[in-house]
Formats: structure tokens, sequence, C-alpha cells
């Protein structure tokens, strides 16, 4: 990826002098109105409008003589889909100490005595309710959207050079000298400070969509880093100080300008492109609404224009590069065919996954085949600034400003799913998940709640409430294949804990299992639930996640590990296709890695319950991980005999013999109630007997787990077998040398002899009734 530059042979920035000696003057700031309309200001005092489609440029307005602006930012277009009244002015700081609201036609709404000494920085917030300002007398100030002051949020002894709203518009980001502050709106919040810098911090940034946090300055350094003020990226020093870094809206690429330099960056840091335009410094950057292009501010008079080129894309057999605002050019690894697809607008985002190529322009949406790129389907969209495009097997999901919208491959809307508080624009890739049947968006307002919704019809699935975490989440995947009913979501945390849980929802709460920690990034496979993932200083493989639902202390066996250490610092999981793994290194260098196909070809055997062909695999390629993972099936699908012969394999002889055991059980419900009690679903188990009549074993279940209380309770609800639970209870008693002490088995003993050959025969009769009872069943299926 790259950018390609232009610049005019002349500025358009002059100022004139009586004796007509042209003198350049520096451009201080752009903003986009639109992807093709940008304003510039000058300390030439004139207000310019460039458009994209016809090269022209025009003069809006001249401003007074003692007006010297220094920061534009436009009013937000719209939020969550609905336009804003003000959307067609903008606000102007500048150095006389007012900052001044201007229309969209060059007039001056309304002027305001804002600082003493120069406005250094303004910004409206997200929602174009409030306007910060920043001046050279130390002072940050909020402003409501019509110009009144709210309130004085800092007063310090050096200058505000730059702000930056939060993520949700609570909190204010500001320079002070060599530090970085981020103060929260509410008063007597805690305030977060650090030491960012060896020098003056010029320029920051702070990103709503991936929550990052950009600076630069006076000591030749960019840096990254999280909302918590830990550092992600420092670049090395460059020749000249950063003089202006800015993030695209979707969170994925930033820019950086210095004296003759502009560098186009990743959101970890490392560098795609590097130009060096004859530009002077480039005091502001400001990127277009859809991101696919940016506009610098330069120290020489010009304003120079960037587009992004050379994009890829990658998938099995198939390379897509983007060599034109308006072409494609696909390559076939395999037998080295090229082919051009032209559009007939510029392409704004691109997605390419599951046989299928999903571009979106400014106007229209385009979806390929693989296996035809001749005819694409074609449909329009009602909005050009697709933020987000994810694919699954079945259906793609586009995000843009005025909501979410999931397609079919043939062009169809399947659904437009809503949810509580929905902020399109803050939406990307780690905070939303599509598989097949299900939608999963993490909740902004709250990033403890993770919304489960039902892809075809929109809707909340199950009984309509959202799944809650007991703390922050940082990126949430939902695995790809098999039934509704068995579909998982892992997600991590932000103590950086790997869980994983069930979608459906229905009243009982969901257990939600830990399976890993210190793990930095993680993606699912494409064509079976395998989950991989970056953990500390290891790459580690979960063959078979559902385990942990099974027998958890058999996932450790289930899992394969590879030393991490040659990825450096924050890798990425790219892809997780076949059993291909593509990561990212910081330096951004891709590392290509193969895990071994056959989990993969086991998933298929077990999803179409052909057991012997598993088990045969599994001889063939003698590895224990293999047999762990056909155990941890075999009892997911209560299929005994395999998870028998995969149990011995492991040398797990304890759980061979009770599933031997379980067996010889009579009937069908005792052999399913001892098999959830095998993955310790205790409660589960005892429900299921006692549905299903069986009272006495369901009191057994409770003696065998030394669930005295549980067992007792039962047997006095039910009025029977009494004296069976204090008979196994006085023998527990006696075998560890204890007296009884707990009241309620005192208060039955009491009024109840225990004769062991009454018990024994009640028992013997509890049996031979299930028995019975059994056989009764099997006659009547027969």
């Amino acid at each position: 990826m790259r950018l390609k530059t232009s610049l005019l042979k002349e500025p358009k920035h002059i100022l004139y002098f009586l004796n007509l000696i042209k003198h350049k003057e520096l451009v201080s700031c752009v903003g986009w109105t639109t992807a093709d309309e940008l304003y510039s200001c000058s300390d030439d005092h004139q207000i310019m409008k460039w458009n994209l489609l016809t090269s022209e440029t025009t003069r809006v307005v001249k401003l007074p003589d003692d007006i010297y602006p220094l920061e534009l930012h436009w009013f937000p277009r719209s939020i969550g889909g609905k336009k804003q009244s003000h959307a067609e002015s903008f606000v102007l700081t500048s150095s006389d100490g007012k900052f001044h609201l201007i229309s969209k036609l060059g007039r001056v709404e309304k002027s305001v005595e804002a600082h003493c000494g120069a406005v250094l920085a303004g910004r409206w917030n997200y929602e174009g309710t409030a306007l910060v300002t920043a001046g050279e007398d130390g002072q940050v100030k909020i402003w409501s959207k019509s110009g009144m002051l709210r309130s004085t949020l800092a007063q310090q002894g050096t200058p505000v050079y730059s702000v930056a709203w939060g993520p949700d518009s609570e909190k204010v980001l500001y320079t002070s000298g060599k530090q970085l502050v981020i103060k929260a709106l509410q008063p007597n919040a805690k305030l977060l400070q650090w030491k960012a810098h060896d020098g003056l911090i010029l320029k920051t940034d702070w990103n709503s969509v991936n929550d990052l946090i950009l600076s630069g300055g006076e000591d030749c350094k960019y840096k990254v880093w999280d909302s918590y003020g830990r550092l992600l990226y420092s670049s090395q020093p460059h020749e000249y100080p950063i003089t202006s870094v800015a993030w695209a809206a979707d969170g994925e690429f930033f820019a950086v300008g210095s004296f003759h330099t502009l560098r186009l960056c990743d959101k970890t840091g490392w560098s795609y492109a590097l130009e060096k335009p004859n530009t002077g410094s480039i005091y502001n950057i400001a990127w277009s609404v859809d991101g696919t292009q940016l506009a610098g501010a330069c120290g020489n008079g010009h304003v120079i224009f960037a587009h992004v080129v050379e994009q890829r894309w990658e998938w099995k057999n198939f390379e897509i590069t983007l060599i034109k605002r308006r072409t494609m050019e696909v390559h076939n690894v395999t037998n080295d065919a090229v082919d051009l697809l032209e559009f007939r607008d510029r392409v704004i985002k691109a997605s390419l996954n599951y046989g299928h190529l999903v571009v979106s322009t400014s106007l229209q949406c385009y979806v390929f085949s693989t296996k035809n790129w001749n005819t694409p389907l074609i449909f329009d969209l009602k909005e050009g600034t697709v933020s987000l495009i994810l694919q699954a097997e079945r259906h793609f999901l586009l995000v843009d400003g005025g909501g979410l919208y999931l397609y079919s491959y043939e062009g169809r809307l399947i659904s437009s799913p809503k949810f509580p508080g929905m902020r399109t624009d803050i939406l990307n890739a780690q905070t939303v998940s599509l598989s097949n049947d299900t939608l999963a968006v993490r909740d902004k307002a709250d990033e403890k709640v993770i919304y489960i919704i039902e892809a075809l019809s929109g809707k909340p699935l199950g009984d309509g409430k959202p799944l809650t975490h007991k703390t922050e989440i940082v990126e949430i995947a939902l695995d790809q294949k098999g039934l509704t009913s068995e579909r998982k979501i892992a997600f991590i945390d932000k103590n950086r804990d790997l869980y994983i849980t069930s979608v459906k929802r229905f009243g009982k709460e969901q257990k939600i299992v830990k399976i890993g920690t210190m793990v930095q990034t993680l993606a699912w496979n494409d064509t079976s639930n395998i989950l991989c993932g970056i953990q500390d200083t290891r790459f580690t493989v979960w063959y078979y996640p559902n385990t942990v639902y099974v027998d958890k202390d058999l996932l450790p066996k289930t899992l394969y590990e590879k030393d991490a250490s040659e990825f450096s610092k924050n890798p990425q999981i790219v892809h997780f296709v076949g059993n291909q793994i593509t990561i990212r290194r910081a330096d951004g260098s891709l590392i290509h890695l193969n895990i071994s196909p056959y989990p993969a070809i086991l998933h298929e055997y077990v999803s179409s319950s052909k057991w012997e062909d598993a088990v045969r695999l599994c001889r063939f390629v003698k590895d224990q991980t293999m047999w762990a993972c056909l155990a941890a099936m075999a009892v997911a699908n209560k299929d005994m005999a395999t998870a028998e012969i995969a149990y011995a394999s492991i040398g797990e002889i304890d759980k061979v013999q009770y599933i031997n055991s379980i067996k010889d059980l009579p009937s069908k419900e005792s052999r399913m109630a001892h098999m959830l009690l095998f993955s310790g679903n205790t409660q589960e188990a005892e429900t299921l007997l006692l549905q299903t009549g069986l009272i006495y074993q369901a009191i057994q279940v409770n003696i065998n787990l030394y669930n005295w209380d549980r067992a007792l309770e039962l047997a006095v609800k039910h009025k029977t077998h009494v004296d069976t639970v204090l008979a196994y209870r006085q023998k527990f008693l006696q075998d560890f040398g204890k007296k009884e002490t707990n009241k309620r088995f005192l208060q039955y003993a009491e009024g109840v002899e225990v004769d062991w050959n009454k018990i024994k025969a009640k028992i013997e009769m509890e049996n031979a009734k299930e028995r019975e009872r059994a056989a009764a069943g099997h006659t009547a299926r027969a």
C-alpha cells in the first residue's frame, strides 16, 4: 500500500504586495465537506474551496486582515444516520484569541472571544453538542454549539497545542508541554497524565473506532498509545519535528506530517509508505469521510492531496490489488491468470473471503464470485460511506453511517439489525462478528455487554438478553461452522483473558469459561471450529475449544503450542483459512504458518457422524492430541463406544471405567444423566432425573457427590428414601471417625430407624423398576 500524491505547480494561497511581488503564505488548516470537496485556510486570510471532481479552486471568502486562521473543524455531518442541521458550518480558530462559526458559504455567523492569546485548537465532539478549544494561555474550554461557554476544563502554565475528544465525547485529551493529559468532563474526575515525548508535543489525535491515541512532537517521533496511557509504538526519530498526525475515520491507518515528509502508517504504527513532497512543513492533515484520500496544509502555500492506492487482499490462491482508484487487478497464483476489474466510482472498501469479493464504491456495491470475475452482481447503496464489510459463508454485512445491512451474495437484503444505543461510526472488525446465523456486536456504552442478534430476522437471539461479562471486552469472534444451537463466541477482555461461551441464551445464565490468558489476538478457522490465538510468548491452537464444556481436564491435551517469539511485539492474526494462518508482525511483514490438516478432517468426520472413520484417522495419525479431541467430541455427541476407545488410547483408565459403568445402566435417562455428570453438569443431571420420575437416582447422585443437604432435601420433599440418605451419611461419618453436627440430620435421625437390609431391598426394588421401565420404553419404541 502507498500514497499517490499530487501538488499544483503554483500554490493557490499567495499574498500579492503593491509592487506585485508574490509571497507564498503558509496554509494552516484543511477540512473536507464531502469526499470530493475540501476547504483550506491560510495566512493570506483566504478560505479556498477545492473541488476534486472538476479540479476547480474558488475563493469562498477573504477574512479580515487581523484574523490569522489556525485550525478548522467541520460540524459532524450525521449521527446514527440522521443528518445534522448545522452540518453546513465549521469552527475556525485564530491568532486573535477568538473562534469563529462560519457557514459553508463563508458568512461569519458568530465570533467569540475565547482565550488570551491565540486559540491554537478547536474541535467539535462526535455528536456536535459541544466544542472544545485550547489556547496559548494554557486553558482548555468547553462551549455549547451556539458558542456559549460551559466550563473551563483545564488551566495550566504552558500553551495547549492540540486537543481531541474521547470516543464517547465524555473525555478530552490535550497536550501539556511534553505530557499528554486525559480529563473527563465530570467535575472532580480523576486526571490521567503521562510523559509522552522528550520534546514539546505539537499534535495529537484520538480515534473513536479503535480507541487509540496518536502524538507527535519536537523530539521528531510519533507514538501510538492506548487510552490508559500505555505506549504501543514509538517511531525512530525523524530529521525534523512531527508537525501533524491524523487518524483515518475507520481507525485502520493514520498519516504523519513533517518537513517535506508525509507518511502513511498502519494502526499498529509501522509505516506503509513514505513520501518526500516539496511542501515545507505539513501543519495539518485531514482525511476524507470515506478514508480513501487525505489533504495536507503545507508551509509553502500548497495544499497536498494524497490517495491511498495498492491496497491488497488475499484469499487462498487469489491476490487482489487496488492499482488505481477505480481499478482492481486480480491475480490467480495457481495459473498466473490476471483479470482487471473496472468500477464506475472510486473504491472505498473491499473484502475477499468465502469465494466472494465484495467491493463498495461511493455509490454502489459489487459482489464478485471467484469462479467468475466478468459478471458481478451490482446494487445501489443508500449511503456511500461504507466503513466495514464482514463476510460469512452465506452472507455479508455492510456497515455505514446509517446502519447495519445484511445481504446475501445474490444482493438480496436479508435484515437490517438494530440494537440499543447503536452508533455505527465506532464499529470495527474487533467489536463486530458475523457467522451464518448470528451477528454479535459489543456495546460501546457498556463494554461489558455483547448483543447477540439473529442474522435472518435482525432481532435479538433467544430471550433477548445480551451477554454480559464482569470486565470490559476488547475483541469478539463467532465460530463459523456447525449448528446454531452449538454456536460459540470467543472474546478477549481488558485483562487479556480469553473466554468462550454459547450464544444460545434462554433464561438460565450461560457458563462463560476462561480458556486462555494474556491473549493478544485470535481468529476462528473458516471451515471448522478450530480457534487460534497468540498468548504471551506462545502461539496456541485450540483444536476443539468445546472441550471445556465436556471434560475440562482434557483441554490442555487438545492444544497445539509453538514459541511465538519470532513474531516480535504486538503481532496480529490476519487470516485463518484452511490449515494456514497468516500473522502480521509489528514491522508489517507477513508470516505464514501451517498447522496439521488432520484436526479439520476429524471435525468433518464427527459432524457427519462417521465415528469409525474418525477412529481410523486417529489410529493412522498416532497423535495424543487427536485422540484427546476425539474423546471430547464423542462425549459431546453421546457416543460412548468411541469415547471409551479414545480415552483408553490416551491412558485415562479411570474415565474408561466410568464410561463402562454408564453403559451398564438400565435406562436411557440414567445414562444421559451420568454423561452430564461426567461433563461436570450436576444441576442438569439432577433436573433430567427428576423430570423423568427417577427420584431415587437423583438422590443417589447427590449422595455419591457428598451433596448431603441436597440429598436429604430431595428425600424429604418426595417422601422417599430418607432412611437411605441417613444410612449413607452415618456410614460416611463412621469411616472418618466423626460425629453428626448437622441439625437437620440430627432432627430426622430421631424418628427414623436405619436398617441396612431394608435399605438394600428398597434400592434393589428401585433398580428393578428402572429396568422394567426401560424395557417397556424399548418395547414401545420397537
